[in-house]
């Protein structure tokens, strides 16, 4: 069974049991916005707050008091929600911050995901050599 590999996108090979070929994939995204309907936090670091407060043309401070909110365990800043839980940035199924969105949401679903995110989401699998 394909396994999740560190740098993204699933593995199966030298280890397994079956003695396949190394079969790497890579999702595709087909900018469903399922994910960003997906209950939890979307992390911001330092950078990505500069960049989207640059972005939206205000400043680090507005941009901190009006669109974050503090994650649990007090160890960092996420994105504010709209009231129905889907990002406050996502506008129908289109990213208002596309050009500077966070890391965390420019790496789902082969840099991470969740349990049971190939249920909801429409990525298509591609191949990789």
């Amino acid at each position: 069974m394909p396994g999740k590999s560190k740098g993204g996108g699933l593995e199966a090979g030298p280890g397994r049991a079956d003695g396949h070929p190394v079969e790497k994939v890579y999702f595709r995204c087909q900018r469903c916005a399922k994910c960003c309907r997906w209950p939890g936090f979307v992390r911001v670091t330092n950078d990505e707050i500069t960049a989207i407060a640059r972005y939206l043309g205000i400043d680090e401070d507005a941009f901190i008091q009006q669109y974050t909110r503090l994650r649990p365990g007090r160890d960092g800043l996420a994105l504010v929600d709209k009231p129905n839980g889907e990002c406050f940035f996502l506008d129908g199924n289109a990213c208002t911050l596309q050009p500077v969105k966070p890391g965390q949401c420019r790496d789902f679903p082969n840099g991470w995901n969740f349990p049971g995110w190939r249920d909801v989401c429409e990525a298509i699998p591609i191949k990789m050599p």
